[in-house]
This record gives structure tokens, C-alpha cells and sequence, in this order.
């Protein structure tokens, strides 16, 4: 019934020009302003329960509501209406011999669901995207955010039955927390135009074996650092602690530090005793426990494995060559960075490297809709097709080809 609802109403906003849709966007922004202590009495219930429950710290920090977050989401929303209308873009245009003009236009995908674990705020995210971009959204969060994500979901409710234009059901939120709820919605092809499923290894095992739907994979984040031998040794310092420490909840942060041996013995030392004073727990390969030895002994697991958390595996390399296997053997696409000052070194990393977001001399942190300049993301694409990286508006319509004629017609 939520999916057909959605159809319904995607039909209507397709064609929603855009200062109906920025309204909208502004009355949500200011909702969410207001509802401060609503949204935090919410959560408090989610957090204390996820504590009684004993569920990670790293699941309590991405389920937690600061007054800073909610900050946040205001601010992120207020930023997409500043953008510009993705829908009716001309993509590019070709006037052939014949006369006719062909014009490649962007137009909403029509239903977009996302299954995502823990983080409420991509309540918020997922509704502000897709109203901005013409679509239809179909939530459904986790059984530990529920609380939160009902608040939310009946706020975003009370904003849009407040005004004529965008439908009531242009967002909804399904409250059913079982597994079968997402299997009936993964296979809700008839009316879901594309699904991102945001969460683990399970959720994505059950995307992988149930869904009909088209999907673009929110996937894991095993992101590395590689610091060269022309690396600036301060720079590289710098950005391994904030790649790591800023926040290691996220999918974005670093888990695997890869040092080119020449620099490894003079700058290694600093660096991870730096780490360590911040509580960052380090697991070294035989060189690297050489240089350091009070770095655990990193397991052939330690490569492949998404922390979420102080923890941070370390090898030394033998140079760019052994850093590029290593992330093609154990990266997951989402996001590597290299320190270095030769230019040959940054361009050759940018190039060979297969991955969504490649940062030079900065922090994998960036990655991410907000700090791209997409006012938020939908998701990271950790695949190729039909969207790659922080998926911003653009990433949630499609292009048509219009044609234009003068009455030609085809011998």
C-alpha cells in the first residue's frame, strides 16, 4: 500500500516546478528547527534502549541525536533548497542534418526506498533529496532507531498536510521492523524505481538474494591512506589522525594506513604515537612492529576489516606499485587518499586507484554529498552503474531524449 501510495504521488511530483518543491523544503527546515525536544525525547528512548540492548558504541554514536546534529539537518536541508533544480536540466543538445534537435533532459526515477540501520538523520537526508529532485520516498530504518525515525516521519507528515502542492505521500516511512518488510519491498518492482539499501553485511547478503528491484549498493568503507616517500611529513600526519579519529563511526574514515618504506622508519614513530595518545588501538605488519613495537600483530582479517571504530591496521610498502595491489585486493570502492609532493605520484594514485572518491593530500573525510557540494547524499556508490560516489540530486534522476522536429519524418 506505502509503494502504491508512492507511485501515486510521483506522479504529481515530477512535474512540481521548483519553487513549490523549495517551499516545502523550507517549511521542513523550519519543522525540524522547532521540534528540537520532540526529535531529542525520541531518541533519548532509541539510545537507552540500544545501551540496555548492548549494541556497539559505534551503532549508539550514528543513533544519537546532539543538538549539533539536528543543527545539522537543518543546515543540510536549507542547503538543498539552495541548489540548483536537477529536473528539466538539458544535459546536452544536437541539431542533426535533417533539422531535428535532440536534447538529452533530466526527469525525476519516480519511487526511490531506502533501507538503511541506525542513523536517523538519513530520514531527514533521503526526504529533503528526493522532494528537491521530483521523486517519491519510501523509508524504511532500523528497529533501533524507530523511535526517532517515527518522530521524524510524523513531522515531515505534519509539513506536507499543511500545504496543497507536494502530496502527503511523498514521503513515508515504513514502521513494520521485520525482515519480511524489507524482503516485500525489495521485491516491490511494480512500483519502486531504485532501492538503496544503507547498512551491514546482512542487510546487503539479503538485498543480494531477495531483490527484484534495482538497486545501487551503499557498501562498506575499508578506505586507506597511502603515504609516499615525497610526502610532507606533517601534512601526512594531520590527515591520517583526522581520517581516523574525526569520527571512526562512519563509512568514510580511514581503516588501513599504507607507508612507503623510505619514509617509514623516520616518520612512522611520531605518527602512530600520536595515534596512540588519541586511543586509536594500532595493528602493524612485522615491518611496521619493527619500527613501533607496540603495534599488535596484524591478522591476513585486520586488511579486509571496516573497524567503525579506534582501530587502525598498518603496513609498510615497498612503494606506489604494493600500495595499489594492497587496495585492489582489500579496498571496497569507496574512498582512498595519498600524501605525496611528487605530482607523478599524486596523478598515477588518482588514476590507477578503483574507487568512487580519491583525495590527494587530504582526508578521506571528505567524502561525502554535504562536503561535495551536493547539500547531502542519498548514499555512497560503491558500484558503476548508474551512479558512483556520494550520490547528491543528480544521482536520483535519469535523462530522456526529447526530440524536436518541424514536421520531419524517417525514409
Amino acid at each position: 500500500r506505502i509503494c502504491q501510495q508512492a507511485r501515486a504521488a510521483a506522479a504529481i511530483t515530477r512535474e512540481l516546478n521548483a519553487s513549490a518543491k523549495d517551499a516545502v523544503l523550507v517549511r521542513l527546515a523550519d519543522a525540524i528547527d522547532a521540534g528540537r525536544a520532540r526529535l531529542k525525547a525520541a531518541n533519548s528512548a532509541d539510545v537507552s534502549a540500544a545501551r540496555v540492548a548492548g549494541l556497539s558504541a559505534t551503532i549508539v554514536d550514528r543513533l544519537t541525536l546532539t543538538d549539533a546534529r539536528i543543527t545539522g539537518m537543518v543546515h543540510a536541508v536549507r542547503a538543498v533548497v539552495g541548489l540548483p533544480d536537477p529536473v528539466g536540466q538539458v544535459v546536452s543538445g544536437t541539431t542533426r542534418p535533417n533539422g531535428l534537435l535532440i536534447e538529452q533532459v533530466r526527469e525525476p526515477l519516480g519511487v526511490v526506498a531506502v533501507v538503511y540501520e541506525a542513523r536517523p538523520n538519513v530520514t531527514v537526508d533521503v526526504a529533503a533529496l528526493c522532494l528537491k529532485s521530483g521523486n517519491a520516498a519510501v523509508l524504511r530504518g532500523s528497529s533501533s532507531a524507530a523511535e526517532t525515525n517515527g518522530a521524524i516521519a510524523d513531522l515531515i507528515a505534519e509539513v506536507l498536510a499543511g500545504q496543497d502542492e507536494v502530496p502527503e505521500h511523498a514521503v513515508q516511512l515504513i514502521r513494520d521492523n521485520s525482515r519480511d518488510a524489507v524482503i516485500e519491498l525489495l521485491k516491490a518492482d511494480e512500483y519502486v524505481d531504485l532501492l538503496v539499501p544503507r547498512g551491514g553485511p546482512r542487510l546487503l547478503a539479503t538485498v543480494r538474494e531477495h531483490a527484484t528491484v534495482p538497486v545501487v549498493i551503499d557498501g562498506d568503507g575499508n578506505c586507506h591512506v597511502y603515504v609516499d616517500a615525497s610526502a610532507d611529513p606533517e601534512m601526512a600526519t594531520s590527515i591520517v589522525i583526522n581520517a581516523k579519529t574525526s569520527r571512526p563511526s562512519v563509512c568514510n574514515a580511514a581503516e588501513t594506513l599504507l607507508v612507503h618504506e623510505a619514509i617509514a622508519p623516520a616518520w612512522l614513530p611520531d605518527a602512530l604515537g600520536e595515534l596512540h595518545k588519541l586511543g586509536v588501538a594500532v595493528r602493524g605488519d612485522e615491518r611496521v612492529r619493527a619500527i613501533w613495537p607496540d603495534a599488535e600483530a596484524a591478522s591476513e582479517s585486520d586488511w579486509g576489516t571496516e573497524y567503525l571504530d579506534l582501530i587502525l591496521a598498518v603496513a609498510v610498502v615497498d612503494g606506489l606499485d604494493e600500495a595499489l595491489a594492497h587496495i585492489a585486493r582489500w579496498g571496497t570502492r569507496n574512498s582512498e587518499a595519498v600524501v605525496a609532493r611528487d605530482i607523478a605520484v599524486a596523478r598515477r594514485f588518482a588514476r590507477a586507484v578503483d574507487s568512487g572518491s580519491v583525495f590527494v593530500n587530504c582526508s578521506t573525510r571528505f567524502s561525502d554529498g554535504g562536503e561535495f557540494g551536493y547539500g547531502l547524499e542519498i548514499g555512497v556508490s560503491t558500484q558503476k552503474l548508474h551512479a558512483r560516489g556520494p550520490m547528491g540530486l543528480e544521482a536520483l534522476t535519469c535523462v530522456k531524449n526529447v526530440t524536436w522536429g518541424t514536421g520531419q519524418i524517417r525514409v
